[in-house]
This record gives structure tokens, sequence and C-alpha cells, in this order.
């Protein structure tokens, strides 16, 4: 199994989909809020939990090496639901996350963001995760495509690089440093870029190919699910009149407001256990095996 660092972890749905897919397993999570902490604690005993992702980022010999970094990070400096101040808003920190990506050169990255983001702040973020040398795709998946009775429209960010991020420009900058056969040196490193470009570019299509079946499913679920929905001109062609009561904790139960914050920054596992097989399914079509790094 592939090993899996987990920044802003929250409960855990991260590993938890991973997990399912049988595709890694965490070595690493990282949150702020105490009791997210002691869920994974829980769950995962023996794994390290670090408690700030901007010491992380100062100070990256503490993290371990991964094939797969993952983070659900801050979404208040792009929600709708609140100022949007994006880069000017204190709980921003794309940067300090781009920093470990950078240090760490895990193969694949995968991060969630809610709607609001695609308007502000994610063009950046594929600039950045483009310019450490990985080619990316981004997904607009909601919950009611894995057949949860609500809408929660997510953004999902696939970023990947065959060679654990190391860029093809960076090969070329380093080799023209070099004496004697620099020039075959680079010829030999743009041809190998190309052909990662032609795998990364077969990976995305094949991205495409399962989004679309999903917003079908989405579809279909949509026509049949207990709420009002009718046809719009909005994005997939619906819209949602009311959002059920999916009763996430009832009256009494101990933690009520921890557990509520838990699950309202909670990621839906089942979605990060589709990214994970399909992600299995690639390197198994192409004959290779996803053992640990």
């Amino acid at each position: 199994m592939f090993t899996h660092v987990d920044l802003c972890s929250g409960i855990g749905g991260f590993a938890l989909g991973f997990e399912r897919a049988g595709l890694s397993r965490p070595v690493m999570f990282c949150d702020i809020e105490p009791w997210s902490r002691k869920i994974l604690a829980k769950h995962w005993p023996g794994v390290p939990i670090e408690e700030d992702v901007k010491e992380l980022a100062n100070e990256p010999e503490r993290i371990p090496d991964c094939t797969i970094l993952t983070a659900g990070y801050p979404c208040q400096p792009f929600s709708a639901a609140g100022k949007r101040r994006g880069t000017e808003d204190d709980r921003h920190i794309w940067p300090y996350i781009l920093k470990i990506v950078a240090s760490k050169r895990p193969t694949w990255c995968v991060f969630e963001n809610v709607y609001g983001h695609v308007s502000l702040g994610l063009d950046q973020v594929l600039l950045d995760l483009e310019a450490e040398g990985y080619a990316t795709r981004t997904f607009i998946v909601p919950a009611a495509g894995v057949d949860a009775c609500h809408k929660r429209d997510r953004v999902w960010i696939v970023g990947y690089s065959k060679h654990n991020g190391q860029s093809a420009t960076r090969d070329i900058r380093e080799l023209q440093g070099e004496s004697d056969g620099s020039k075959e040196k680079i010829k030999q490193s743009q041809g190998a870029s190309n052909e990662s470009c032609n795998v990364a570019n077969s990976r995305c299509k094949l991205w495409e190919q399962r989004d679309n079946e999903r917003l079908e499913k989405d579809k279909t679920f949509r026509s049949s699910c207990p709420i009002s929905i009718k046809p719009s001109g909005e994005r997939h062609g619906w819209t949602w009149d009311a959002e059920p009561n999916v009763g996430r904790v009832a009256n009494g139960i101990p933690n009520r407001v921890d557990r509520l914050r838990g699950l309202g920054n909670a990621i839906v596992p089942q979605i990060v256990m589709q990214i994970g097989l399909t992600i299995k399914n690639l390197y198994n079509q192409e004959g290779e095996t996803n053992e640990e790094v």
C-alpha cells in the first residue's frame, strides 16, 4: 500500500476513503482542532498527529516521505458563507501546504475545498502545483454523486507527477549547468518529460470519463430523491429547492457541538474512495504495483 500524509485531516475522511479503496495507509495526520485529533488517535492508534501545518512547513524533516499527500485546507477564505477575503484571510494556509508539497515531492496530491474556491483562489493553486511539476485536474463532485441525499458541491483537485514531483523544467535547468554532454542529456530529459505528459493526459481522460459517469448518476439520483428538485439552466442542469434534514447528531449526545463542527468540516469519504479506486485502477492498467515507497 502507498504511504499517505494527511494535512488538515479533520476526522480522517481522506484516510478512511483511501483505506476502503485499499490504496494507502496514513503515516501522519495534522489538524488544529483538539477534538478532531482525539478522533484520529482513536481510529488510527500509533499514527503521529501534528497540530499546525505552518510549523510542519517550516520543519519538513518532521514529515515522513509519502506517495500521497492530501488536505481539505480551510474553506473560509473562499466560501460564499463568509467574507471571501482570499489571501487576506488569516486562515489562508495554501502557501504553507505548497511549501510542504515542494519539500516532500509526493507522487499524488489530492485536495478538497468548497465550490466558491472555483471563482476565488483555485487558479493560483493550480498554477502553483504546475510550477512544481504536477499535472493537475479539478472536479466538482457533490455528495449526491455518491448517493447522499444532499447536494454539498465540493471542488476536488488531483495533482500527479510520475517522478515524485520532479519537474522537467528543473531537470533541464540543472542539466544546463553541467559540462560535456549536457545538450544530449537535455534532449533525453525532454523526451522523458513528453512521455510523462502523455501518461498524464491519458489519465486525465480517464478521470473525465469517470466524472461524467458520476454526473449522470447524480442526475438519476436527483430525479428520485424525496425532496423538491427541478430542472434549471444552472450547472449540471438541476437546482435544489431545499436541503433535507440529514440528522447528523441527535440532541443530548455528548460533545454535540464538536461533533457537528467535525461533520460540517468533514469531506465525504465515499468520494475519496472512488478517487482512490481510480488511482489504483490506473496503476493496475499499466502493470504497475502500488508498493510502499
